[in-house]
């Protein structure tokens, strides 16, 4: 297994980096062991002191109306700077691919975690380093592979000679930002730990439960064309992503951009020769996230999310529709994508363009509508276009 942490500057690392692997050792029956982490400090996502005041007045608060109103628009001009900063921080980086960018900005500010799907080469694993870096948040990489265990990634307890007592060594998943590489090339026990985490967001050590941090987000990269050696994703697992990002080819313009840069010297692995610099902090991240039940949201944008994913479950094509867990995931990624547009109310356009990350995984084709070549972007798009767009 191969796992790296980002260094990023201005922080100290906190004790999720004496989580390294080391090629030297079997404590867990894959080669691997755990880098003694017994001098660092406890993990913790308070790495940056906390602006309590700022957090708790991007919430719902007991204000007067107008007061309200002034802090939803405050909120939605916080939130769509920040999104500003950090899309252009990563364009440094990335080229094109403007889509795929701001649905993981709208994962990472919701709160929820991403799934991408794309061929070798198209800068996943890229992205998601620079949009860590951009964050100044604790990175960690997971290469998965057939022989990865459980214990690689949560951690494992082990018995100390001086102390006389265990100690728990910290994986990787102890971490702010974690990119699962590969996610469907480990078996399904495996797979099963790290969405445990996404779930729970806490990990279980020999029945103690222990926290991950509170910005903790996952970010998981499959191939679409070789299935020969992997793990498919069953349909309980995927509904714990919150978006499932197709990753398509750039655009011509966007590849001969890429070309120019690398002429110029840039190299994927020295985010430093694109001048990528933090433009955020974690605090900005759990502020915007604060920020979500302050948007306003009318019912008849409520039933038109309600409508939607209600017909998944009546269309002919489709053997599994969406669940309740789908229209909220719908809601609130619409309400992270609002603000993030500079707006703290949602429009119908908000919920178009989240409805095919957010429903795209979990409904099921019926094998006889995938023999004729349907899909189910197709399914959702016909649907939508079906639906009454409300005014």
């Amino acid at each position: 297994m191969e796992e790296t942490t980002e260094r990023l500057p201005g922080r100290e690392p906190d004790a999720a980096a004496g989580a390294e692997l080391t090629a030297g050792g079997a404590a867990n029956g894959t080669g691997a062991v755990f880098v003694d982490d017994a001098a660092a400090p406890p993990v913790t996502a308070n790495v940056f002191p906390r602006d309590a005041d700022a957090v708790n007045a991007a919430g719902i608060s007991a204000e007067p109306a107008a007061a309200q109103d002034e802090i939803e628009v405050d909120a939605a001009t916080f939130v769509s700077g920040l999104a500003e900063r950090l899309q252009n921080e990563i364009h440094k980086a990335i080229q094109g691919q403007e889509a795929v960018v701001e649905i993981a900005l709208a994962a990472l500010l919701t709160g929820g975690h991403a799934l991408f799907e794309g061929v070798p080469g198209t800068a996943k694993t890229l992205l998601v380093r620079t949009l860590a870096m951009a964050c100044r948040a604790e990175f960690k990489r997971i290469q998965f592979t057939p022989d990865l265990m459980p214990s690689d990634i949560v951690g494992t307890t082990v018995y100390e000679m001086g102390s006389g007592a265990f100690h728990l060594r910290r994986g990787p998943i102890f971490s702010e930002i974690v990119l699962a590489d590969e996610i469907n090339r480990t078996p399904p026990k495996t797979q099963a730990a790290l969405l445990e985490a996404m779930e729970e967001r806490r990990v279980s050590v020999d029945g103690v439960p222990n926290p991950l941090p509170p910005v903790f987000t996952v970010f998981a990269t499959q191939n679409p064309v070789e299935y020969e050696g992997t793990y498919p994703l069953p349909e309980a697992q995927l509904d714990r992503f919150l978006v499932k990002v197709i990753v398509p080819y750039p655009t011509e313009d966007a590849e001969l951009r890429i070309l120019q840069a690398y002429d110029k010297g840039f190299q994927a692995a020295d985010l430093a020769t694109a001048d990528i610099r933090p433009v955020a902090s974690v605090d900005d991240l759990l502020r915007a996230r604060a920020s979500l039940p302050g948007v306003t949201v009318e019912p008849k944008i409520l039933n038109y999310i309600n409508t939607l994913v209600r017909r998944t479950r009546e269309h002919r094509q489709l053997t599994l529709g969406a669940s309740p867990r789908a229209a909220v995931a719908l809601l609130q990624s619409s309400k992270a994508l609002a603000l993030m547009r500079g707006r703290p109310y949602v429009i119908p356009d908000d919920v178009k363009s989240m409805a095919l990350p957010v429903l795209r995984h979990r409904v099921l084709l019926r094998p006889e509508a995938e023999i004729e070549g349907s899909s189910s972007d197709r399914v959702l798009l016909s649907l939508l276009e079906g639906i009454e767009v409300p005014r």
